[in-house]
C-alpha cells in the first residue's frame, strides 16, 4: 500500500510540472493593433493602440500614410496578479486625424522581445466625407476655420511704372477664438521680373485689426519691396502656408473650461497680377539710363591745381530717393593728356518699405602727362520724376584741372619749326645721284590677263579670303565678349609698359616709383582678376597664398609695394633705386612661375 501511496503521489507532481510546463509553451507572445473604429469621417479622429502582452524594445511605429498624428505616441503599462496567475500590458497610443477620404491602411508596426521580432497585422480604414455631430442642448454652434483664418497679400500699387516701387505685405488674419501652435510655408512667393529685397522682420507681433467689418488679430509674416522691370501684366506667385491650430469644439469640460482639440489648415494668398506701365516716349533724353525717382547729381574733384605726377579724384555721385542700384552713373570725358583710370564703385543705399534711398558714387583717378590746362566737359544726369510724370536732366558745370609743371604737350608747329631748324645740306658727291645707272627693259608684247596665274589667282582668293575673314570676325566677337579677358589683357600690357618707363625715369626719383607701383597694381589685376579698391595687403596675401605662391615671395612682393608708397616721399640714392627696379623684375618673374 505504501508504495501504491507513493507512485499516486510521484504522478501528482509529475503531471503538475507537465501542466506548468504546457502553461508555458502555450503562452505567447501577442502584439496587435486595435483602433476605436474602423469607419469614421474626414473631420473625425481615430485612436490606435499597439498592444502587447510582455515588454519589448525598439517600438517601430508605421509611416500612417494618409494620416496626420494629432496626439501621442504616448505609453500606457499594466501589471496585475489573479490568484497565483500574472498578467502584463504595454501599449503605445496614437491619436490620428485622416487627410484624405477612401479606404487607408495602417501598416505594421515592429517590436523587438527577448530578441525576437514581432510585427501587427495591417488594419484597413474606411474614411467617408465630413460627419455632422449633433449638438447638445445649450452647446454653442462649432467654429468655422475657413471664416476664422485668411491669408492676404497686400499690394501698395497695382499699376506702376517700370522701377517705381511698390510694397507687398503678407497678413495672417485670425478670428479671436482660434490659435495656431505652427506653422510652415509651402510655397515660397516668386517675383519673376522684379527686382526684390525682403524686410527682416525680428519677431512676429500680433496686433489689433479688423477684417470684413469683423475685430480680429492679424500677424505680419513677410515684407517685400519690388521694382518691375519690364511692362505688361507681371505675375506674383502666392505664398501659401501649413498651420497647426487650436479649435474650441463648443463643449466643456467637468471644470468647465472650453475643450479644444488640434485641427490642421492650408491657407494661400493667391496670385496677384501687377499692371506695369512703360516709361513714356515723349521726351525721353538721349542719356537716360533707367533712372527713376527724385535724384541729387554731383562731379566734384579731389583737387584742380596739381603738379606733374600728382593725382586727382574725381566723384560721380547720384544721391535721392529711387532705383538707385539698377542704372548706370555717367562717365566722364577728360583730355587724351589726363590718364583716366577704371571707377570704384562705392553703394550706401538703404531699403526701407517706402522703396530704396541713399547715394551710389563712382571715383576716377585721374593722372596728368602733360603741364597745362585741361577741361573736362559738362556731365548730364537724366531721370524720371514719378511725381511730374517727366523727364528730368541735371548737368554738372565744367572744370579746369591746371598742371603746373611737367613736360609740355607735343604741339604740331612745333614739329614744323623743329624739321625746318634740321634740314640736311646735300653734298657734292650725292648731287646727280638722282640719274639712274641700270634700266630694266619691259617687252612690248605682254601676255594675255585671262588665262594667266594672276587671273586664276584672283579668281580662287574669294573662296580662300571669305572662310578666314568670318573665322577671324568670330574670333574677334568673341574676344569683345570676354570683357574679363581684355581687362586681363589690359593690365598685362600695362605692367610692360610700367616697367618700361620705371626703367627710362630711373633718374627721376618721383616719377620712377609712381610707374614702378601702376606696374606691381597692373600685375595684382592681371593675375588676380582684382581691383584697386581690393588691393588691401591681407587680400592680395589671401590671394597669392591661394594661387600657390611662395609665403616668402608674397612677403618681399608686399614689402616692396610699402616702400614704392615710402620711398615717393623719402630721400633715395640712384643705387637703392637700381635695386628696387631689379627687385621688382625679379619678385614678378618669381610670382609668374608660382601662380598658377
Amino acid at each position: 500500500m505504501k508504495r501504491i501511496g507513493s507512485f499516486y503521489s510521484h504522478m501528482k507532481k509529475s503531471i503538475f510540472i507537465l501542466f506548468l510546463f504546457t502553461q508555458a509553451v502555450f503562452a505567447q507572445v501577442q502584439f496587435e493593433a486595435k483602433v476605436t473604429k474602423q469607419t469614421l469621417g474626414v473631420n473625425e479622429t481615430l485612436r490606435v493602440d499597439f498592444v502587447m502582452n510582455d515588454d519589448g524594445d525598439n517600438f517601430t511605429p508605421p509611416n500612417f500614410d494618409g494620416f496626420r498624428i494629432v496626439g501621442g505616441p504616448s505609453q500606457s503599462v499594466s501589471q496585475s496578479w489573479v490568484n497565483g496567475r500574472s498578467s502584463f500590458q504595454k501599449s503605445y497610443i496614437y491619436f490620428l486625424m485622416p487627410t484624405q477620404k477612401g479606404t487607408l491602411t495602417i501598416r505594421s508596426a515592429s517590436i523587438d522581445i527577448r530578441g525576437q521580432v514581432y510585427k501587427t497585422n495591417p488594419v484597413k480604414i474606411n474614411v467617408t466625407n465630413a460627419v455632422q455631430r449633433p449638438r447638445q442642448p445649450g452647446e454653442p454652434e462649432p467654429v468655422n476655420v475657413d471664416d476664422a483664418i485668411h491669408l492676404v497679400a497686400e499690394i501698395s500699387k497695382t499699376n506702376p511704372y517700370i522701377n517705381e516701387p511698390i510694397t507687398v505685405v503678407y497678413k495672417l488674419y485670425l478670428s479671436y477664438n482660434v490659435g495656431i501652435s505652427n506653422w510652415r510655408e509651402l510655397e515660397k512667393p516668386k517675383y519673376n521680373d522684379f527686382w526684390s529685397q525682403n524686410i527682416d522682420i525680428k519677431q512676429l507681433v500680433a496686433e489689433q485689426g479688423t477684417f470684413n467689418g469683423e475685430p480680429v488679430r492679424y500677424v505680419v509674416l513677410r515684407k517685400t519691396v519690388l521694382y518691375p522691370q519690364k511692362s505688361g501684366k507681371l505675375i506674383i506667385e502666392p505664398l501659401s502656408l501649413d498651420l497647426d491650430i487650436q479649435v474650441p469644439t463648443g463643449r466643456r469640460d467637468w471644470f468647465g473650461r472650453p475643450q479644444i482639440v488640434q485641427d490642421n489648415k492650408r491657407v494661400s494668398a493667391g496670385v496677384k497680377t501687377i499692371n506695369v506701365r512703360a516709361l513714356p516716349e515723349a521726351g525721353k533724353p538721349e542719356d537716360f539710363s533707367g533712372a527713376v525717382g527724385s535724384f541729387d547729381f554731383n562731379v566734384k574733384p579731389s583737387k584742380t591745381m596739381l603738379k606733374n605726377g600728382e593725382s586727382l579724384d574725381l566723384t560721380v555721385s547720384v544721391s535721392g530717393k529711387g532705383n538707385l542700384k539698377l542704372f548706370d552713373l555717367p562717365k566722364p570725358v577728360v583730355p587724351s593728356a589726363l590718364e583716366m583710370y577704371d571707377p570704384v564703385h562705392k553703394e550706401n543705399v538703404q531699403t526701407p518699405l517706402s522703396g530704396m534711398t541713399g547715394r551710389v558714387s563712382d571715383t576716377y583717378t585721374i593722372v596728368p602727362t602733360y603741364k597745362g590746362n585741361y577741361p573736362i566737359k559738362p556731365m548730364s544726369f537724366s531721370y524720371f520724376d514719378i511725381k511730374s510724370g517727366r523727364y528730368k536732366t541735371i548737368t554738372s558745370p565744367e572744370i579746369m584741372i591746371k598742371v603746373l609743371d611737367g613736360p609740355g604737350a607735343p604741339q604740331s608747329g612745333d614739329a614744323v619749326a623743329a624739321s625746318g631748324a634740321g634740314k640736311q645740306q646735300i653734298s657734292a658727291g650725292d648731287q646727280f645721284k638722282f640719274i639712274k645707272l641700270k634700266t630694266q627693259l619691259v617687252p612690248t608684247k605682254k601676255k594675255d590677263f585671262f588665262g594667266s596665274g594672276l587671273f586664276y589667282g584672283l579668281l580662287v582668293a574669294p573662296f580662300v579670303i571669305i572662310p578666314i575673314i568670318i573665322l577671324a570676325r568670330r574670333k574677334k566677337e568673341a574676344i569683345d565678349r570676354d570683357v574679363t579677358g581684355n581687362r586681363l589683357r589690359t593690365s598685362s600690357r600695362l605692367v610692360k609698359k610700367y616697367l618700361s618707363e620705371a626703367r627710362r625715369n630711373i633718374s627721376d626719383k618721383e616719377k620712377f616709383y609712381i610707374a614702378l607701383e601702376r606696374a606691381l597694381h597692373n600685375f595684382l589685376k592681371a593675375k588676380l582678376g582684382i581691383e584697386t579698391s581690393e588691393m588691401s595687403k591681407d587680400r592680395i596675401r589671401e590671394l597669392l597664398l591661394s594661387r600657390n605662391a611662395q609665403p616668402q615671395t608674397v612677403d618681399n612682393f608686399i614689402k616692396l609695394t610699402e616702400d614704392c608708397e615710402f620711398a615717393r616721399y623719402a630721400p633715395a640714392s640712384s643705387t637703392a633705386i637700381q635695386h628696387d627696379y631689379e627687385k621688382a623684375a625679379t619678385i614678378i618673374s618669381e610670382l609668374e612661375k608660382q601662380i598658377q
